[in-house]
């Protein structure tokens, strides 16, 4: 299903001038003067290097609207100009040459003081592209999980990433799933996206004192960091020794939402044209995505396809995009489309926990807590009648359906111990008392929310709901029977006993090796009994993550958020990953008695497909 082929998200480039601080996006465009929008005809419209944008060539049949194309079929005339320049977007925009503006709801945030200040100029977002696919956190050896990112040693963990790209709403994302403040990093802002002033190589080739911990990067350049996406580098042929992917929008597949918006006072004058633009982009859509998948399934290019992904190499440059049938095809793949459907869940859908108001919401806490910005000025929603816009597309009209059933549940294999460690992504835990077992979301709010929120932006990840037990009556149970059949000794004062089987030290605190013996029967033949007492810790730490799923599934209810229970899975992690494999107090004990909120990378297949992603 998701192939990540792709040169990924759009080239976004800030202007030469800027410097790599952080700075507020109003010294990145410098003084600006709203002016009113100009009447022009054609009218021109930004796009980006991106597999959504595509989608608007076919609308538009090229560059400039072409005769028998879907928008000169619905009146309209554009010129689709670059806009990889966001910038230079944003001054275009402002000064009235352009009423439209393409970017991320990141992008809208960043540039929101900007934009917004005014009434005119404040954007409506009128359309949902698609969800990026295929852009990625690589990090080096030591780090496993986002949440390593917050050093223990004292020295911040340092992240290359392009000032004012697409990247920083994935790495905003990314340190949020974790709880990681950027406070808690020291980012490294770079001036382009990929190539020699990129976080890639300044990745590859900062060291000592500036060694550079992770970036954010496209994907071409994970696999020259990485060799492929779950290979780990070795140091040969230009990858870097034990860089990996850490995390990605293969997983967190709601982070970058690709918009189209339109100035305010352009949007209330032209609402019909407005309206026309999105039902034609939707109709793309429904075609692009069917002459994709017919590629993707049978190997035969279509001559509409093989003209359609012509336009789009010779558009973004074929140093971008060398081939048709890999790269071309690979960019489209690498982009979540979300149709008529994702339009309405977006835009209308209170329950889904990445909607335009949640977006929104992000976006300008992003602005504001990163210093992009410093009041929060917001977008404006489109109000459309969607059963009108899919009959001016000549589509048909589909509603979001309920969620549920994303996931295969027979497919999914996340593995245990250190293979489900290489999987994780980001974990966290809740505690509770000895023999609870109800989880009352009044207890557990800020967590379920927490669980509830990452399941939604991690849409492609399963979360793991792993329950763990303490191991001292199993301990307690095995020492007792040892010293009755005579096999075990215990030396020493209490509080510091040292133990011998058969006559050699036992290290009680290798749960892994005692719990072979245990299960061999080592100890068994006794009234104690350390296999029974392991078996009953593992099935009511499977119980306990059995309730904590129900209880959190009944949390979204009450919350009246969308929440896709196949994606819950949980598991009994019983006495094999205690905190502190022999407690010595209640408190210790207590310390082993959790359960664990695991978001783990899955593999493609365990995804049902769909012909649209929202």
């Amino acid at each position: 299903m998701l192939k990540n082929y792709a040169w990924a998200c759009a080239l976004f480039v800030v202007s030469a001038s800027s410097v790599f601080g952080q700075q507020r996006f109003s010294q990145l465009t410098g003084s600006l003067r709203p002016g009113p929008v100009q009447a022009t005809s054609p009218i021109p419209v930004p796009f980006i290097t991106w597999g959504g944008d595509v989608a608007t060539f076919h609308a538009n049949g090229g560059l400039n609207t072409a005769g028998g194309s879907i928008y000169q079929q619905m009146g309209l005339n554009l010129k689709l100009t670059p806009g990889d320049d966001f910038v230079g977007q944003v001054k275009n925009y402002v000064s009235g040459k352009t009423p439209f503006i393409r970017g991320t709801m990141r992008m809208l945030g960043q540039a929101s003081e900007v934009i917004g200040s005014d009434p005119n100029t404040k954007p409506v977002v009128i359309l949902q592209l698609s969800w990026s696919a295929g852009d990625h956190i690589v990090a080096r050896e030591n780090i496993k999980s986002l949440n390593d990112l917050k050093s223990k040693s004292g020295r911040k963990m340092r992240i290359a990433c392009q000032q004012g790209g697409p990247h920083v709403g994935l790495l905003y994302d990314s340190l949020d799933s974790a709880q990681i403040s950027k406070d808690d990093v020291e980012i490294v802002w770079v001036k382009d996206l990929t190539g020699p002033n990129g976080p890639a190589d300044a990745f590859r080739n900062a060291g000592g004192d500036n060694l550079i911990d992770a970036c954010c990067v496209i994907t071409p350049d994970l696999l020259g960091l990485c060799g492929d996406f779950d290979s780990v580098g070795s140091g040969a042929e230009g990858t870097v020794e034990g860089a990996h992917m850490l995390n990605s929008t293969q997983s967190m597949n709601r982070s970058i939402a690709d918009v189209y918006a339109v100035r305010n006072d352009w949007y209330q004058k032209n609402k019909p044209l407005v309206e026309k633009f999105v039902a034609g982009y939707l109709k793309a859509t429904e075609q692009t995505v069917a002459m994709r998948k017919e590629f993707d399934t049978s190997g035969k290019m279509s001559g509409d396809y093989k003209k359609l992904l012509t336009t789009a190499q010779n558009t973004f440059g074929k140093e971008v995009i060398p081939t048709l049938e890999v790269d071309a095809h690979g960019l489209l793949l690498d982009c979540g489309f979300v149709g008529l459907p994702g339009q309405i869940s977006f835009f209308e859908d209170a329950g889904n926990l990445n909607n335009f108001q949640r977006k929104s919401e992000k976006a300008l806490d992003l602005a504001t807590s990163w210093g992009y910005a410093s009041n929060r000025m917001g977008f404006g929603a489109p109000s459309f009648d969607y059963k009108q816009v899919a009959s001016t597309a000549g589509i048909k009209y589909v509603a979001p359906a309920a969620g549920g059933g994303r996931f295969a549940a027979e497919t999914i294999d996340f593995g245990e111990g250190a293979e489900l460690d290489d999987k994780t992504i980001v974990s966290f835990t809740i505690s509770f008392e000895p023999n609870q077992d109800q989880f009352p979301a009044s207890q557990y709010a800020a967590e379920f929310n927490r669980a509830v929120q990452a399941a939604s932006t991690f849409g492609n990840a399963v979360v793991v709901v792993r329950g763990h037990s303490d191991p001292t009556q199993t301990l307690r149970q095995l020492v007792k029977a040892g010293q009755e059949k005579g096999i075990m000794k215990r030396v020493g004062q209490p509080g510091n006993y040292r133990y011998m089987l058969n006559g050699r030290p036992l290290d009680m605190n290798a749960i892994g090796p005692l719990t072979e013996l245990i299960k061999r029967g080592s100890f068994e033949g006794t009234e104690f009994k350390p296999k029974e007492t392991m078996q009953q810790a593992l099935n009511l730490s499977h119980k306990r993550a059995e309730a904590v799923k129900n209880a959190l599934i009944q949390f979204a209810k009450q919350q009246q958020v969308n929440l896709d229970v196949t994606q819950m899975q949980p598991v009994g992690a019983g006495i094999m990953e205690p905190v502190i494999p022999k407690p010595r107090s209640i408190a210790e004990a207590k310390e082993n008695m959790r359960v664990e909120f695991r978001i783990v990378r899955v593999p493609a297949e365990a995804i049902k497909e769909s012909d649209f992603d929202f």
